[in-house]
């Protein structure tokens, strides 16, 4: 009987020390495990808060790495080069005493910063191209081309989202290239703008390559060289149709380039042939075409009585024709702010036309 009491004393003593034992252990490991989840949970939570590619994005991103990082490596060292030029161009204004002197008479000196402009002008012109080639062209039709493109389109993942993604990704790493390249090279030439020593502010060198035109010529050639990807489904055929594409795109911009402004008119009335009677252009205009004009306000070409042997003789001739003086007209330097935009507008709303069009033409025949 006693056995049986101390043996259940005994055994209730352990179960109450066993117990007590389990309940230390479990308070230590929960704690342990509580410290531990928590500390895991707080590590992943802040990874997930990283900012970081994923899906769609994720996978069209790594799929054209190799051209998007080349574009924007490009980007970053031309943008160097161009700051650096830069304080190389104001160093020299500052020594040679610009613009209480006129550049006119620097001769050789000024010749190596022209040179400079001309020589990165014509690279910032040829973005576009290249751009239009090596990126528009294959996008999408590399995909066609090697069945990727039915592979996405058996995925959950609709076409018209693929696509998009797509447009988004080379439209943002366009924008950005040749949006800080443009900025740049705007600011670089800004010290010398109004000198037709330097560009011409409306020659495609200058006027292409500053402002929002280039970004909208660089739209435009990229995704005009997907639609004619998308269409040929064949990327060097695509390619090649493309180069022919954005070199007319650049001629028939330039040929209705100036007709982007409004233009001025300015008429004399005292005479040709004496001092002071030109009329006086702002600083920096570009001028169109001069005539002479008549006493009833007709325009005669400025060649007339060219065929004068003496002055006397040519003075004859503009009494006979009733000349009193000039007709200019002239685009002034303060309109190119305007046309740039004007211009760009143009070019944002062709290449919304064609990015609809690969929506529409996507919805049916994207594979």
């Amino acid at each position: 009987m006693s056995t049986f009491t101390r043996s259940s004393t005994s055994t209730s003593t352990s179960t109450s020390t066993g117990s007590t034992s389990d309940g230390k252990n479990g308070t230590m490991n929960g704690t342990m495990n509580g410290t531990t989840d928590g500390t895991l949970n707080a590590t992943t939570t802040e990874a997930n808060r990283r900012p970081r590619l994923s899906g769609m994005t994720w996978l069209v991103w790594r799929q054209h790495r190799a051209a998007f990082w080349t574009i924007l490596a490009a980007t970053a060292l031309s943008a160097a080069w161009i700051v650096y030029q830069r304080g190389q161009l104001v160093d020299f204004l500052d020594g040679y005493g610009y613009p209480g002197k006129s550049l006119d008479e620097a001769g050789g000196e000024f010749a190596r910063y022209t040179d400079a402009f001309s020589f990165v002008s014509i690279g910032l012109q040829a973005i576009p191209i290249l751009l239009g080639v090596f990126l528009g062209a294959p996008l999408v039709a590399g995909d066609l081309e090697n069945g990727t493109a039915k592979l996405v389109a058996a995925q959950s993942m609709s076409r018209t989202r693929w696509l998009a993604t797509k447009l988004v990704l080379a439209g943002l790493v366009v924008v950005v290239s040749t949006g800080v390249l443009s900025a740049l090279f705007g600011w670089w030439w800004n010290p010398v703008k109004s000198e037709a020593t330097a560009m011409d502010w409306t020659s495609g060198e200058a006027f292409n390559t500053t402002g929002p035109v280039p970004v909208a010529l660089a739209l435009f050639s990229v995704f005009g060289g997907v639609a004619i990807g998308v269409v040929l489904r064949r990327t060097l055929t695509a390619m090649v149709v493309t180069f022919g594409f954005t070199v007319v795109l650049q001629l028939v911009w330039g040929y209705f380039l100036l007709s982007l402004g409004n233009v001025v008119t300015v008429t004399t009335n005292k005479g040709v042939t004496g001092e002071n009677t030109f009329p006086s252009l702002p600083r920096g205009a570009y001028e169109i075409d001069q005539s002479y004009v008549t006493g009833s306000g007709d325009l005669l070409g400025w060649g007339t009585c060219s065929g004068s042997q003496t002055d006397a003789a040519r003075q004859v001739c503009l009494d006979k024709d009733d000349v009193v003086g000039w007709s200019v007209q002239y685009l002034p330097l303060s309109q190119m702010n305007a046309m740039q935009w004007f211009g760009a507008s143009i070019l944002f709303a062709l290449t919304a036309g064609v990015v609809a069009f690969l929506f529409f033409w996507g919805r049916k025949r994207l594979v």
